[in-house]
Parts: C-alpha cells; structure tokens; sequence
C-alpha cells in the first residue's frame, strides 16, 4: 500500500455515470493545499518536475493528488503502481500498452485508466460551475456563434452551469484527441451539438486535425454534476481512429 499525504484523502475507485465501461478505471480523492508539505512528494515516492518545484502549494498539491490517482489506477489497470511522467508539452505520459487523462479543480482531482487494446484515447475534466456573473462576459470566447443561437435558452436561464459545461466538455475533447493528432486546437475549433439531462452530449470538429479526425467528425460525451462541480468524459475506441 502507497503512501497517502495528510493533503489528500484515500484514492476511490468510483464510477459516477449510469452506464459503466468496460476496462476503465476512475479514481478520484479530495485534496487540501492547507496540508501539504515539500515532503509528501518523497514520502509518497512522486518526483515532481523541476517546473514545479517553486510552485505554491495549491498547484503542487493538485499535480500531486492527480498523480496518486494516476498511480492508482495503473495499478489497478495492470499491477503496476507507475506514476505517468510530464511530458514536454506538459501532457501526462502514459505507461506502454495504457491511455488515460487526469483532472483537477478545487479540492478535487481524479484519473481515467485504460488499455491501449481498448480505447485510443479518453479525456476528463472537472470544473466548478460557473456563477452567470463570472460565465457570461467568457461566451463568445467558449462558445461559437452557432452554439451562442442554437443554446439562447441556456443561455437566458442557466448561464453560468451551461457556459461551464460547454467549457468542460471541449476540454474534454482536446485531452482525449491531442494524443492522437498531436496538434492543439481551441474553443472555435469544435461545437456542441446536443445535450441531455441524462448525461449525454454530442460535439462536432470544426478543424481538420488529421486523417482520421476531419472537419465533421462527431463524438459522445457523458458528464455529471456532483454539487457544485461538472465532470465530463470523452472515450475514444481503438477502433475508431
């Protein structure tokens, strides 16, 4: 059994939507920056980057508690407890034979584990809704302008929680299609399509990002609400790409 810092609770193997996956593994912990010490990174055998080694705590913590999650769910996904290194375009780097995406907001990280024979790419993202105060002056920079009319009534009646489930699931996107395409791409560059209150969305690609990820392209994507926070998933299929 790992190490757990005081900053971080026990990592749970928890899976939030109706509908599970097969393979995958979702573990999250709760964190508070308020108790971490340069030590648990040691203790916990987690070498930090040299990029976060002056970093204030909150960010230390956050990369830390995404990494036990990380580690966690390696372990349980093949027996091996490796911790993914940061890569040079700060993108987790995943174990031989294993994809995943790790998230956090505050107080709160968590990673999505599976085998590469399963899933080419998987991406999640956690965010704290948005107040309509704070969400509404970001639309036009989150939202294009087909999603700004085809959403008006979210817009008029639940800013704040829409324009941070648009954020969250275009981040999505991106942190499961960057591995594969290797090229980064923004807000503008896809839409949403549809959303349910079931947990259930649509997006579309508005950018040519490879071969096999053309303008047009759709995916799924599921997300949840747990109190004042969204989390949402994008799964791609090995066989898809």
């Amino acid at each position: 059994m790992n190490f757990v810092p005081a900053c971080c609770s026990n990592p749970e193997d928890r899976w939030p939507w109706p509908q599970a996956l097969p393979g995958l593994h979702l573990i999250s912990l709760d964190f508070e920056p308020d108790h971490f010490t340069p030590e648990d990174f040691k203790r916990s055998q987690i070498v930090p980057p040299p990029s976060l080694q002056r970093a204030v705590a909150k960010r230390q913590t956050e990369y830390l508690a995404g990494r036990l999650c990380a580690r966690e769910g390696l372990r349980r996904a093949t027996g091996e407890p490796a911790v993914p290194a940061l890569g040079d375009d700060r993108a987790p780097v995943w174990p031989t034979g294993c994809v995943g995406s790790i998230t956090h907001t505050q107080g709160w990280a968590a990673s999505i584990i599976g085998q590469q024979s399963d899933y080419a790419g998987l991406g999640l993202d956690a965010e704290i809704i948005m107040s309509d105060d704070r969400a509404l002056p970001l639309c036009r920079q989150i939202l294009t302008p087909s999603e700004q009319a085809r959403f008006r009534p979210e817009l008029t009646h639940q800013a704040g929680h829409f324009i941070t489930l648009v954020f969250c699931l275009k981040e999505t996107l991106f942190k499961a299609l960057y591995p594969l395409v290797q090229k980064r791409f923004y807000f503008e560059h896809a839409e949403l399509l549809s959303w349910h209150p079931d947990g259930t969305a649509r997006l579309r690609l508005l950018t040519h990002l490879s071969r096999d990820w053309p303008t047009e392209t759709e995916l799924d994507a599921r997300f949840v609400q747990e109190r004042d926070r969204l989390v949402s998933l994008v799964v791609v299929k090995a066989n898809v790409s």
